[in-house]
């Protein structure tokens, strides 16, 4: 397969969220995922392994890898922890059609 076979992944996730239930788990893990990438980005940025985040944050580093995971939300108390520890902002919308997060 050539590279300019390969399909973009918008494209990819545009295709399944047709699907009913891929769009509500979709959803439904938003979340997660948005924490996921922020967690991970900071990480990766400062140059830090997972057990040396889990120190700076006072967590064990099965916690800093299930969160760069997407294994699960977290808490609003974990949130509030991430946001003043590592200065990343989240911004939480929750709306009959169920949670959102920007960071």
């Amino acid at each position: 397969m050539t590279m300019s076979a390969l399909r973009v992944h918008n494209d990819v996730v545009a295709e399944h969220m047709r699907d009913p239930e891929y769009r509500v788990e979709h959803q439904q893990t938003a979340v997660a995922r948005a924490v996921a990438i922020e967690v991970t980005r900071y990480r990766l940025k400062h140059r830090l392994s997972q057990r040396a985040l889990a120190r700076q944050l006072g967590m064990q580093q099965p916690a800093i890898a299930q969160l760069e995971s997407g294994g699960g939300n977290p808490s609003i108390d974990t949130l509030l922890r991430l946001a003043r520890e590592l200065g990343i902002e989240f911004h939480v919308d929750i709306t009959r059609e169920g949670l959102g997060l920007s960071a």
